[in-house]
């Protein structure tokens, strides 16, 4: 059990939520997404000058009919929005077959240049071709970026006459966390060997009407930023990118709303009308589609590279190194803090810890919008503190109930209740200090027990020394004493320890006195069961000795040693015999000088007590 609740238990099990960190489970990574999202949700608010979202909704359908309705539609939708002062109109909606209403050939005359039109396409485990017309994208730095990128043996891709005139092809592939939410979309997604850009990054292409992009990347932490000219944008290692559900897009529906001057804005279009399209789940709710699309291309615009205003959403190369010495750090420092520093200290610190992850990715995050992760590190931290307090808990339970079993029988339960709520009273091994002690015996024990032996009543004369002792303890109990042990029909007490007590010599004193007057009565108790005569001797004496747990680590008591014990025994040796037979209660003159002065002592000699050369001068106290 000392092992067990060790500081050596906690450290082990730092290593084991250690291992779950490297494990990675999970339900691990749906709480750190978690913690992603509330930073990420937690960005302020803004709106997007730069992209609107059209839909396609019920009340389209209740003017157009049923959909896919007739493309020459489509090309309606392109003519309103030219009408509008749109810019880039990007679509949502794949157009993988010809139209069973023969409408294609209008639709690609507005889609075509110099209409500024990006279609979709769809990477897939399922898709009817093997390649898509594609932008030229060019590699810069060590690393093939194709080793970072998911890869998919074919795509869904729209009828060659509409892709053949359209400015660009862009994916629109949804990327699913382990929790089935959509926070990234990879910006690059790879087909049968071949590198595709997704539909934002086309859209952004288109509005630079541009001929391809860069791809940074490095063979050791994979794609670095996806360049067009003239801008650059930060990505994960895998090309993906943070979307920030916390920009607002202007929202309109077809054939519903009049659209306004759009100002030359990027209009990403999509069907939001009842079982046509499907949500995407997201931290920020349920999305179509083009909302997913259009928050990606609202958050690339908004990020202004190598500035603070407006920084795009990433987790650094650094996080997996700061996140892992942060953790072992403080995990060593807290579990030191609860094992070694005073409570208070301690809880401080371990509070510290608690909100330091959470505090310290909120400051990250805010100034740079780096995601760092505080959830394991709270519930890490969480983990060790309930431990570690648990074990001390138990330690300090074990040491209660040590104390109340090593206590309960030699001293006042008051005095037992004090000493479980603060064990710093109790001092455990050796501890010099002047304490008064008190030792009790019966005089002329050899009659009586003749008696019940005449009589063959042993049991009797245990339960007549069980009750005398009984009597004198609790006197010596009720005045602060503690019980050191009984000795046959003797008692030895002492004072000032474990608890401390200022006058400890006349509470010694006083508890021989009432024993004295107690003892008057019981005889006269005894006296009417026929019993013989029975008297105490009592010796109380002051002075230095050496007090704690003594014996072995098997076996031990709490007892007092040092010739000021000694004296007392003499003393009690002496009382209510040979010369000081009328003497009942005998103490020394080191008692004898700490009595108040309402004490009347009578001096009644001198004796020399074998191992002292100089005589002590008893006294017989009285009240």
């Amino acid at each position: 059990m000392k092992w067990l609740t060790s500081i050596w238990t906690t450290l082990a099990v730092l290593g084991m939520v250690i291992g779950l960190k490297v494990a990675n489970p999970e339900w691990v990574q749906q709480i750190r997404l978690m913690g992603y999202d509330q930073k990420i949700l937690s960005i302020e608010e803004q709106h997007s000058e730069d992209v609107v979202l059209l839909d396609i909704g019920e009340a389209t359908l209740a003017v157009e009919g049923q959909f896919p309705f007739s493309r020459d539609r489509y090309a309606r939708i392109i003519s309103d929005i030219i009408n509008a002062n749109g810019g880039v109109t990007s679509f949502t909606i794949l157009f993988p077959e010809a139209d069973r209403f023969g409408q294609d050939a209008v639709f690609a005359s507005w889609a075509s240049e110099p209409s500024a039109i990006v279609l979709a396409a769809k990477s897939s485990n399922q898709g009817l071709t093997e390649e898509s017309r594609r932008p030229n994208i060019v590699v810069s730095g060590n690393g093939d970026p194709k080793r970072f990128i998911d890869e998919y043996p074919g795509i869904v891709t729209n009828i060659p006459a509409l892709e053949s005139v359209v400015r660009g092809i862009g994916m629109v592939n949804p990327s699913l966390e382990v929790d089935g939410l959509t926070r990234r979309i990879p910006l690059v997604v790879q087909a049968n060997d071949k590198l595709y850009p997704s539909l934002p990054l086309e859209s952004i292409r288109a509005i630079n009407n541009t001929k391809g992009y860069t791809i940074k990347v490095d063979k050791d932490t994979g794609i670095d930023s996806m360049y067009i000219h003239p801008r650059e944008f930060k990505t994960n290692s895998d090309g993906s990118v943070w979307i920030n559900w916390n920009i607002k897009m202007d929202r309109y529906e077809w054939m519903k709303d009049s659209l306004p001057d759009l100002q030359g804005k990027t209009v990403i279009v999509g069907v939001t009308a009842e079982g046509v399209e499907n949500p995407i789940p997201t931290p920020a709710g349920l999305q179509y589609a083009h909302q997913v699309q259009g928050a990606v291309l609202a958050t690339l615009l908004t990020q202004n590279y190598g500035s603070s205003s407006a920084m795009m959403i990433a987790r650094p190369m650094w996080a997996d190194l700061f996140e892992w010495g942060s953790l072992i750090l403080i995990s060593l420092v807290m579990i030191v803090a609860i094992y070694r520093w005073p409570l208070i200290v301690s809880g401080c610190a371990t509070i510290v810890s608690l909100i330091s992850g959470w505090f310290a990715s909120a400051f990250v995050f805010d100034g740079s919008m780096y995601l760092l992760d505080w959830t394991f590190t709270t519930i890490v931290f969480i983990i060790l503190a309930l431990h570690a307090y648990g074990n001390n808990f138990i330690v300090q339970f074990m040491l209660r109930q040590q104390i109340k079993k090593q206590f309960e029988t030699y001293l006042d339960p008051k005095q037992v209740y004090l000493l479980q709520k603060n064990p710093e009273l109790l001092r455990l091994g050796g501890d010099r200090k002047e304490m008064s002690f008190l030792f009790m015996d019966i005089c002329g024990f050899t009659p009586i027990s003749e008696h019940y032996k005449n009589n063959n009543d042993p049991e009797g004369l245990v339960e007549l020394v069980n009750e005398f002792l009984d009597a004198m303890t609790k006197i010596i109990l009720n005045n602060g004493g503690t019980i050191d042990k009984y000795m046959g029909d003797c008692i030895m007490a002492f004072w000032n320890a474990p608890l401390p007590c200022d006058n400890h010599a006349e509470m010694a004193v006083k508890s021989s006195i009432e024993i004295e007057a107690k003892t008057n009565e019981l005889k006269e108790v005894y006296k009417s069961r026929g019993l013989p005569d029975i008297n105490v001797g009592t010796g109380v004496n002051t002075g230095d000795c050496i007090v704690g747990n003594m014996g072995s680590e098997s076996r031990f008591d709490y007892s007092v040693i040092g010739d000021a014990v000694n004296l007392a025994a003499r003393l009690e040796a002496t009382a209510a015999r040979h010369e000081y037979v009328d003497y009942k209660t005998i103490i020394s003159s080191y008692t004898q000088e700490q009595l108040p002065d309402e004490y009347k002592c009578e001096e009644i000699g001198k004796i020399k007590v074998k191992g002292k050369e100089e005589l002590i001068t008893i006294y017989s106290p009285r009240l």
